[in-house]
């Protein structure tokens, strides 16, 4: 991404992070080894990020489901040397994908948590989609230091439903479950940096952001090479339309979004942002799909002159600007007094490929990619013209 924007003939640099570096290794197996007249059966699985290996043969026990964390705790001794089985579902009523992935989320991040304090030998989480399909989507779970480490893993919506109706049938339902994930010493990475200096006030930054890295089981096509891509192309658009901002307009590449997000604390700390004052930040990291809106924070008289471009906007396909903004890259400017925005595309598609095998180059759209690229320009060079 350096080269690129140097041969789009930008200032560009690179910014050092230190990021964890977890491989998921090459066995991530859950085969159910006794229910009766099944017999054996391999389910569709993936590790969770963070999650610890099991032994080399495996673990060994039976399952026990549960659609809650209240469900869990009301089970109490029952889940001691069991694998627990989350099977909470994101809620299809919701418009709002994200709403509903916001609500299925916890039992991925905090089950492993929650299912050890009661002794559970590991963890299995439904997929956060959806899609009722064979494909597992991964994603980071957190440990707690005072609770003992668990393996986890996420298990496709399709083998979900079927280990759930297997449950209600046969008790009781066995499975082995086989991860050889592990954690490495961390590693040097770096933010990429790259930016139209403003020729004004060139410490005054509208940054546009996204992240570089991505999940394994795909190749994050839209989570985030979109929002990286995106945020070069804009540039790319107002360089070659020959115009010099007041603002400096900054295309920042963030590293490690997904599991921790260093790039973005970094980013926010480092010696060279002394001498910077940003503006705005603008993110987009909700996949390439058609843009139809974007969020916007800072106090009520900001917002209303946010709000204004709506007009200006209405041709590129933008319905609305509401308040929100922001994305985990950003956030850490928010201490410096900068206004947070998000650029939000249509989200109905978004959780069939986020985390998942499915997140590749064929399942982007071309234009509506290039229209939310269009879009970062317009909103980048009319702040940097004119402020907030």
């Amino acid at each position: 991404m350096r080269r690129t924007m140097q041969s789009l003939g930008l200032e560009t640099w690179l910014e050092p992070v230190q990021v964890q570096h977890w491989v998921r290794g090459d066995i991530e197996e859950a085969t159910i080894i006794h229910s009766g007249p099944t017999g054996s059966y391999p389910l569709s699985i993936t590790a969770l990020g963070w999650s610890i290996a099991t032994p080399a043969s495996g673990i060994s026990a039976p399952v026990i489901e549960a659609a809650s964390f209240d469900e869990l705790r009301r089970l109490g001794d029952k889940v001691k040397g069991k694998i627990v089985f989350f099977n909470k579902a994101m809620d299809r009523s919701y418009l709002d994908s994200f709403r509903a992935y916001g609500e299925a989320v916890p039992y991925r991040g905090r089950g492993a948590v929650e299912a050890a304090k009661q002794g559970a030998a590991a963890v299995l989480v439904r997929s956060m989609t959806l899609r009722i399909d064979d494909f597992p989507h991964t994603g980071m779970l957190q440990y707690d230091p005072q609770v003992a480490k668990i393996p986890a893993a996420a298990i496709s919506t399709l083998d979900a439903d079927f280990l759930s109706n297997l449950l209600r049938k046969a008790d009781p339902v066995l499975i082995n479950l086989k991860l050889s994930c592990r954690e490495l010493p961390q590693v040097a990475s770096a933010n990429v940096v790259g930016q139209i200096q403003g020729g004004q006030w060139p410490d005054q930054i509208i940054l546009l952001g996204g992240h570089l890295d991505s999940w394994d089981l795909g190749t994050g096509a839209h989570d985030d090479g979109a929002g990286c891509a995106q945020a070069v192309e804009a540039l790319r658009l107002i360089k070659e339309s020959g115009l010099t901002p007041k603002r400096s307009i900054r295309a920042v590449l963030f590293m490690n979004e997904e599991f921790g997000v260093t790039g973005g604390r970094d980013y926010a700390k480092a010696g060279r942002r002394k001498k910077e004052k940003h503006i705005a930040a603008v993110e987009s990291d909700r996949g390439g799909f058609l843009p139809v809106g974007l969020s916007a924070g800072g106090n009520p008289e900001t917002f209303l002159k946010l709000r204004s471009l709506e007009e200006l906007l209405r041709p590129s396909g933008i319905v609305w600007i509401r308040p929100g903004g922001g994305g985990g890259d950003i956030g850490p400017l928010a201490g410096q007094g900068t206004v947070l925005m998000s650029l939000v595309p249509d989200s109905q598609r978004y959780f069939d490929v986020h985390h998942s095998a499915h997140d590749t180059l064929e399942s982007v759209n071309p234009r509506e990619l290039e229209l939310g690229a269009i879009i970062l320009a317009i909103v980048s060079y009319v702040l940097a013209e004119e402020g907030v």
